[in-house]
């Protein structure tokens, strides 16, 4: 029967596949290695990307370790191991865009941005700002996740440059933007220098887009939030609920609303969202034997937990091995959200895997080709 089904009929039935099983489609036949080529152009449109797969965690070691990372795929529990050799240069992760990893150049001072896809190999080097900085803030809005050419901006603001006068450094007040459609830079405003103070040197590259606003987290004495609306050049900065006593905390996306997830000493992990009048409301807590879990133990200590999320999942893990804890999307039109927890990787393939610290994605993996490389 299958041989006998119309290319475009099979090329939608194998949209609706994971990596991992088409993949496996892939090697089965010649006919069916052409038609899963030509698969995303049927399903994973711009209106529809990824609809169908939950989100997969991505671990990345932060220290020098050998060229790879690690995925988990939440539908069959499993994790992999991803090559990472065919990087020509030492980069840390910043933040996804759709199938894709932005990158920064570990071993360069000034900030040098790529685009790689780990599960179809490709690399490419971004072109160079207009400002070189060190140590910016980062964030990425996604205008459209069409396979064949996604397209996206990526802002970069604060960071460290040359001085204009007398020499030595200086913290830089614009803001640069870069153009997937247009492959370029351009400066598209300026901002007060307390923030750019604080994009430097209390802001990690995590932001989080919710319409035309992109947030940061900044630890500055106590936690704040810097907003910076795309559509008219402006800054904001919001408050953090519980924010002299959160031992870690981070924005995250859900239900297209704001939210931030943080954890107190001998407390809970709560989450919780911006809601109108950009009013904090608890929305939920970590359960407590998982947090127990999570921690070791360790009488609630959350200083060193790390969160990631998006519109589909939230994780709080530690380091590759320790687990996580995950609340996700039951189903994709559901609006009902389940806690459970994920083993550590600790073997793969029945080898031991060094246990090690880790910087988190969540990633819709593709093994479609796309023109941007």
């Amino acid at each position: 029967m299958w041989s006998n089904l119309p290319f475009d009929v099979l090329a939608n039935i194998f949209s609706f596949l994971s990596p991992d099983s088409l993949a496996r489609a892939r090697s089965a036949c010649k006919n069916w290695n052409l038609c899963s080529k030509t698969c995303y152009s049927f399903n994973l449109s711009a209106s529809r990307p990824h609809s169908n797969h939950q989100p997969w965690f991505l671990g990345l070691p932060i220290r020098n370790q050998k060229p790879c990372c690690y995925a988990h795929n939440p539908v069959l529990n499993n994790w992999y191991e991803l090559s990472l050799e065919f990087l020509p240069v030492p980069v840390r992760a910043v933040s996804p865009i759709g199938s894709l990893l932005l990158l920064k150049v570990s071993h360069s001072t000034t900030l040098q941005l790529a685009i790689c896809n780990p599960f179809s190999r490709q690399f490419r080097y971004l072109p160079q700002l207009n400002i070189s900085r060190t140590n910016p803030a980062v964030g990425v809005v996604v205008l459209n996740q069409g396979v064949q050419f996604p397209s996206f901006r990526i802002y970069v603001a604060g960071g460290m440059s040359e001085a204009t006068q007398g020499g030595g450094a200086t913290y830089e007040r614009t803001t640069e933007m870069y153009d997937s459609q247009l492959d370029e830079w351009r400066i598209v405003g300026s901002m007060p220098v307390e923030f750019a103070v604080r994009l430097t040197v209390w802001t990690p590259n995590e932001s989080v887009r919710i319409e035309n606003v992109l947030y940061w987290i900044t630890s500055a004495r106590v936690y704040s939030v810097i907003g910076f609306d795309i559509a008219t050049n402006t800054w904001e900065e919001l408050s953090v609920p519980m924010a002299e006593m959160l031992e870690f905390a981070t924005l995250v996306r859900r239900n297209g609303v704001l939210g931030l997830v943080g954890g107190t000493s001998g407390g809970d992990a709560c989450i919780w969202e911006m809601k109108e009048g950009k009013i904090w409301g608890l929305k939920n807590k970590v359960p407590g034997e998982l947090g127990w879990k999570l921690l070791g133990g360790n009488k609630r200590n959350w200083d060193g937990t790390k969160c990631v999320g998006n519109d589909g999942a939230i994780c709080l893990y530690r380091d590759l091995g320790s687990g996580m804890v995950a609340w996700r999307k039951v189903r994709d039109e559901s609006s009902e959200w389940e806690w459970n927890w994920v083993e550590g990787c600790d073997c793969i393939k029945g080898k031991k895997v060094h246990r090690c610290s880790i910087r988190g994605m969540l990633i819709h993996p593709s093994l479609a080709s796309t023109c941007i490389f």
